[in-house]
């Protein structure tokens, strides 16, 4: 009785895991990314692992002020990497994360605009912006910046502001470039709240493309 009583926990907490990671939305190509196998050969990458590490490890305090990370650098150089890390880390302790790209979370938004749509623009909203715990929004920046983008972008991040919701960032974009696109109202919002984690270095992918060809 036992030994069932044990199997049907373990079935029971396997079940909600693979949903967890179904509604996480973390992009195959990154499911198997983690702190241990970033590469970090220079102290810069050394110090954004640190950064990003303590963040997860620490989410808690960032749960109580807002905290947040900001992970800006060229395509290839592992920010998406260690968002992922980041995300599998915080899903361990039972917290909600989702990872979208900005132009989806945007499309979701528009989604809802049609007739036939099932869900508001307010339950999209609020989702996003209050109910879970930790969201990741990629590529900011890659978009037109137009204003009804950055309509969007500023109510769901304008609601985790209030929230006190813990939000990562990814941009390919430098800081002028970021904030730009994100409008003077977010940007200042995430001075206050959140962490800029440089990724100053060059792309990762031609060594793993080598690397995978056999090349030396």
């Amino acid at each position: 009785v036992k030994a069932e009583a044990e199997r049907t926990v373990a079935a029971a907490r396997a079940a909600s895991i693979e949903l967890a990671l179904k509604l996480a939305n973390i992009p195959k190509r990154f499911m198997g990314r983690t702190f241990n196998t970033f590469i970090a050969n220079g102290q810069q990458q050394a110090a954004a692992l640190t950064t990003c590490r303590s963040y997860a490890e620490d989410f808690g305090d960032a749960m109580r002020s807002g905290g947040s990370l900001v992970l800006s650098g060229a395509p290839g150089t592992g920010k998406s990497h260690l968002a992922a890390s980041v995300m599998l880390r915080v899903m361990a302790d039972g917290r909600t994360v989702q990872y979208v790209t900005c132009m989806d979370m945007i499309r979701l938004v528009r989604g809802t605009w049609r007739k036939d749509s099932d869900r508001t623009e307010d339950d999209v909203l609020r989702e996003l912006g209050e109910t879970l715990d930790l969201l990741v929004i990629d590529e900011i920046g890659v978009q037109y910046g137009t204003e009804g983008e950055q309509t969007v972008v500023f109510d769901v991040l304008d609601r985790r502001y209030r929230e006190m919701r813990p939000t990562i960032l990814i941009s390919n974009s430098g800081r002028e470039q970021f904030r730009a696109y994100v409008g003077d109202r977010v940007y200042d919002r995430l001075r206050e709240v959140a962490k800029w984690v440089p990724f100053d270095w060059d792309s990762f992918r031609p060594q793993a493309r080598a690397a995978a060809r056999g090349e030396a």
